[in-house]
């Protein structure tokens, strides 16, 4: 039996996949928050193993961006202080309930680079009312994604550089083996609150080093194994 729809329904969110015209539909955009030690301390936390906190974008905050291009980004309304947090991005073909740690990676499809761009001064002023962050983290095209490298051409990555540039000096810098909580505790705990299901993908943690950056500034994302994403703030 078709179905009738009164308005026409959204197309859904992509990101492109390496080696193939195919595209990652994607349903869900999980973020964790302060899961690298220096990230922590800097944002004023403590880099413990406490339980971590995880948030989310809208599925069609991500903006696809092709290897060997330039993408015009833009900065969006309501902010003087737009920042940049480079991620790997986890995409998986599979989901479920209480996932055990150790179960956790057979689920994953492949890795990317993303961009968890924030409004910071509207973070900040939403922690001082304890309100929600959807409007520091969830701006418009504020998820910034490269092409997903699948599992079966880079195997799982746990150790690797993760780095961003903005006009060719380096602003942030680490390594994805500095993780407090890996991809697979990620999984897992993420599993314990919902039903995760294929097409979710997780941004998982961003080093030191945030920073805003201005109309006109060139950010190159880079992480080991999964290549570079350029982007121009316009």
């Amino acid at each position: 039996m078709s179905v009738e729809y009164v308005i026409t329904p959204a197309s859904r969110a992509t990101l492109p996949v390496v080696g193939t015209e195919a595209v990652f539909p994607v349903r869900r955009a999980y973020c964790i928050g302060r899961n690298y030690a220096a990230h922590t301390r800097e944002m004023g936390g403590d880099p413990t193993r406490e339980p971590p906190f995880f948030f989310q974008k809208s599925a069609d905050c991500l903006q696809p961006v092709p290897t060997g291009v330039t993408v015009h980004h833009p900065y969006p309304t309501l902010t003087h202080n737009y920042h940049h947090e480079i991620e790997m991005v986890v995409a998986l073909k599979s989901g479920g309930m209480h996932i055990p740690v150790e179960k956790a990676l057979d689920h994953v499809f492949g890795y990317a680079i993303g961009l968890d761009m924030t409004r910071r001064d509207l973070q900040d002023e939403a922690k001082q009312l304890r309100r929600p962050w959807d409007s520091g983290k969830s701006s418009d095209l504020s998820g910034p994604c490269g092409p997903i490298h699948p599992v079966s051409q880079v195997g799982h990555l746990a150790k690797g550089f993760i780095r961003v540039s903005v006009d060719g000096i380096v602003k942030q810098k680490g390594d994805i083996s500095d993780m407090i909580w890996s991809v697979a505790e990620q999984i897992s705990i993420l599993s314990q609150a919902y039903h995760l299901e294929a097409g979710d993908v997780i941004f998982s943690g961003t080093p030191d080093g945030v920073g805003p950056v201005t109309r006109g500034q060139t950010m190159l994302c880079e992480i080991e194994h999964l290549g570079e994403m350029s982007l121009k703030v316009v």
